[in-house]
């Protein structure tokens, strides 16, 4: 493994393909994040604005409030996985590249 203290930080900075891969990882977070604020955000105005829709039993004791809120650990979950499978694809094989480019080797 390379020392970081090796490695010219700015130069990477510099360099376009970071600041492109930047620019995607903002664009993903951001998009993910306001997914899931305004998700997560649904249920307290669901249940205080449509309380006969949150009300309706959809099996036994379970209505479409509950299951609207237990969902929520599902969209988080997918959130994750999607977030997990866009970086394992996209953002590691670029940032290997950047990071091969200026690597440099030990010396001794």
């Amino acid at each position: 493994m390379t020392n970081p203290e090796a490695i010219n930080w700015s130069a990477v900075i510099a360099d376009p393909r970071f600041q492109k891969l930047h620019r995607r990882k903002i664009t993903v977070l951001w998009g993910l994040m306001a997914l899931s604020v305004v998700y997560y955000f649904l249920l307290p105005v669901g249940a205080a604005y449509f309380q006969e829709v949150f009300r309706i039993r959809v099996w036994g004791v379970l209505n479409v409030g509950l299951l609207f809120a237990l969902s929520e650990f599902v969209v988080a979950w997918a959130i994750a996985v999607y977030y997990s499978r866009v970086a394992n694809r996209e953002f590691d094989r670029l940032a290997a590249e950047i990071a091969a480019d200026f690597a440099k080797p030990r010396a001794g």
